[in-house]
């Protein structure tokens, strides 16, 4: 079978998380049979599932997160009797916001870029992307040290600038950077890495942001395991459901507080209806701006959730940290939305709201132009987008048949590798490159942060954006370029960065590509030039 590199690097980037170094063969292996290469992790349905020792379930997380502030209590009534200081060791993760610019990615501006810098300088105090190659990775994280400036350009600015004594790492710490390690290793030695990025897409889709507080940051990691991982290749109603039902959602967005007006707790307290969860299923998770809904259908869904919750430390309605519907802060009686009427039979009420909403065709087509956007085009094929929004309304929302009429479209594979890469894919495709398997998360979440993609973490419910306007901003691609340099000071003096050009797109690397990376000064700044050219970074 004739060999196709232009169909491969379309596979490994667009699809995947791009080809791994050392002996995997994956370039190779994905121009014999670019479609093949692409659809074979479909087929491993369990493959999609993180099922690591040590990682825990929502409620057990959740427990754990109720006896710590529960501790930080008793230690802060104990200083304030003392009259010694006490201290929440639970910093905040910065989010950078990125403005909306566009650069072209020249290899002959970025060299000139590199040139002016001594990457090679030894007091870079920025570790290495990646660690040391493991085969069986430690699923625990390290008990101490800063993760959020692991890969700041300005540590290697500042060498000698006094630092302060790490602080011990709280069990949401540990809880976050272990759920994020088994999420960077399960990318790191995936094959194509497709249905990683399915779960990555999903996620972000339906996203909570970390930064919410205590109970999010704990439970980021358990609601991508628990309710987006198992309906990848499933139904989308199957996992809407498992996303508006889980604690994490629920906190994310309100619903706890929110009672239904004529409900008993609701008369008995101020608090009344929060529309949050409500508007952001409709607009956001669903039938999208414009999909053919009211302000009052909004009203009426907040109305019809109204008791989902989640149990608190004290159990009372159920294991602390777990999903439980609160007939007590329901609204009673019959509600309409989007032109039928749901009768009032508690949980079941709302649960046959969402199946509708799943299969309103506003889902499908909101759902199907994301689906496009996110893997081909900011502008996806008009043509593509029609197929995609068929399949998802005959298939009854089977997100596995959306997925291989992605793949087996012609316009998918025809498309120009124009979109950029996020932050988290160009961390994640420079340490398959390296042939590495992390076994600290820090250096990947302090690059995330400076980047702007701080993992889990997305400024608003809308998740991180998905253009290039967003992430091809002058600001962004300098700082690419600065964890680049900084990275290839480290490791280029082990490898040719010529090898790893083949790794990446043999004889699919334009001319322009190919010439700068052979006429760079150093191995150091070729690799650099290699990590921000247009084959490694576009998909």
């Amino acid at each position: 079978m004739a060999r196709d590199s232009q169909a491969a690097l379309v596979a490994l980037n667009r699809f995947g998380f791009g080809a791994r170094g050392g002996a995997s063969g994956d370039f190779v292996n994905a121009a014999s049979d670019p479609r093949g290469f692409v659809k074979a992790e479909l087929s491993r349905p369990n493959g999609v599932l993180l099922e690591v020792p040590g990682l825990l379930s929502t409620p057990a997380y959740g427990q754990a997160v109720f006896a710590y502030q529960a501790e930080v209590k008793q230690a802060r009534e104990a200083a304030a009797k003392s009259g010694a200081p006490a201290s929440d060791a639970t910093p905040a993760q910065p989010a950078a916001d990125i403005k909306a610019q566009r650069r072209n990615l020249s290899l002959n501006s970025i060299a000139k870029d590199i040139a002016a810098k001594d990457i090679a300088a030894k007091d870079l105090a920025t570790k290495d992307l990646t660690t040391k190659d493991s085969a069986n990775p430690a699923m625990k994280a390290p008990e101490n040290g800063n993760t959020s400036a692991a890969m700041a350009p300005t540590d290697a600015m500042q060498p000698n600038a006094a630092k302060p004594p790490a602080q011990p790492l709280n069990i949401i710490q540990k809880t976050y950077r272990a759920e994020a390690l088994a999420r960077l290793q399960r990318a790191a030695i995936a094959d194509c890495g497709f249905t990683e990025r399915l779960v990555a897409f999903w996620s972000n889709h339906f996203c909570i942001s970390a930064n919410k507080g205590e109970l999010a940051r704990m439970w980021a990691g358990s609601f991508e395991r628990e309710a987006i991982r198992p309906h990848v290749l499933g139904r989308f109603g199957d996992m809407l459901k498992a996303v508006e039902q889980h604690p994490a959602m629920l906190f994310f967005l309100d619903n706890q507080q929110s009672l239904g007006p004529d409900s008993r707790a609701g008369q008995n307290r101020k608090r009344g209806l929060n529309e949050n969860l409500a508007r952001e299923i409709m607009e956001l998770h669903t039938l999208g701006v414009g999909g053919g809904y009211s302000q009052d259908d909004v009203t009426s869904l907040a109305r019809i959730i109204t008791g989902w919750t989640f149990a608190g430390r004290q159990g009372q309605l159920g294991t602390p940290g777990s999903f439980v519907f609160n007939a007590n802060a329901h609204q009673p009686g019959p509600q309409p939305l989007l032109g039928r009427t749901y009768e009032n039979n508690g949980v079941a009420q709302g649960e046959s709201a969402l199946a509708d909403i799943a299969r309103h065709p506003s889902t499908a087509k909101f759902i199907a132009t994301k689906f496009a956007r996110h893997f081909v085009a900011d502008d996806p094929p008009p043509a593509l987008v029609a197929r995609l929004q068929e399949t998802f309304r005959k298939s009854d929302g089977d997100l596995k048949a959306l997925t291989v009429a992605l793949v087996d479209s012609d316009e998918a594979w025809q498309a120009p590798l124009t979109k950029l890469r996020n932050p988290y894919e160009f961390l994640v495709a420079t340490g398959r490159l390296l042939a590495r398997i992390p076994d600290d998360p820090g250096n990947y979440l302090g690059g995330l942060n400076l980047l702007g993609q701080p993992l889990w973490s997305p400024s608003g419910p809308n998740g991180f954006p998905d253009s290039n306007a967003a992430w091809a901003a002058p600001e962004g691609m300098k700082l690419r370029l600065d964890v680049s340099a900084q990275l290839a000071s480290r490791v280029a003096d082990k490898i040719d960065p010529r090898d790893l050009l083949e790794l990446v797109a043999a004889d699919a690397a334009s001319e322009e590509t190919r010439r700068t990376i052979e006429r760079a000064e150093s191995r150091q700044q070729a690799l650099a030039l290699l990590l921000m050219s247009p084959e490694f970074q576009r998909r």
